[in-house]
């Protein structure tokens, strides 16, 4: 009898351990499927912003320096890994971008043409995404993380080669202030 109850508490203490190691597993593939969506929907802000800066070059000739800030975050935007460094390049790209449309305000041709609008709905509704993903991304990786820590899931993080995850972290308080952009179809001084 008492080899039935030792091998019993053996079995329970493996079938855990087992539990426990598959669930790490998921919940670091789920961390990381939420980043490969991030990365997605930047991907995609990325490729609308040539587009962008394309459409209005002629019409913003005195405002080029704007504009090569513009590509130039974007191009380091697209060549950073890592969460932490990610969140900080497409911090100043989001910075970059916010100031292109507030000089966009001063020509109101350009705020009226079809493409611009276009253009600036498509990002706008990228930025979404991009907010929804991260959202995401940071309830996943701190689910991961709190699994990690937990007693007594913890005892087997090690096998599972559970590291914690990078949370997406507003880096800079210039991040944290949202420009003022009205592209209404109003002219400047009315």
């Amino acid at each position: 009898m008492t080899t039935i109850i030792f091998f019993a508490v053996i079995a329970a203490i493996v079938l855990w351990g087992v539990g426990a190691y598959n669930g790490l597993i998921s919940f670091k593939n789920q961390t990381q499927n939420a980043w490969t969506q991030i990365d997605v929907q930047l991907k995609r802000r990325h490729d609308l912003i040539p587009n962008l800066v394309n459409t209005v070059k002629g019409a913003m000739d005195y405002e080029r320096g704007t504009m090569e800030a513009v590509i130039n975050a974007r191009s380091k935007a697209m060549s950073v890994q890592g969460v932490k460094a990610t969140a900080e390049a497409e911090g100043q790209l989001t910075q970059a971008l916010g100031k292109l449309f507030a000089l966009m305000e001063n020509y109101p041709d350009l705020k009226a043409t079809k493409n611009v609008l276009q253009l600036q709905e498509e990002l706008t509704s990228t930025e979404n995404r991009i907010g929804f993903s991260r959202q995401h991304y940071n309830d996943a990786a701190t689910e991961y993380n709190t699994r990690q820590q937990q007693f007594p899931t913890n005892l087997v993080a090690g096998i599972a080669k559970a590291t914690p995850a990078d949370l997406w972290v507003i880096v800079d308080d210039q991040e944290r202030d949202v420009p003022t952009v009205d592209l209404s179809t109003r002219s400047p001084g009315a």
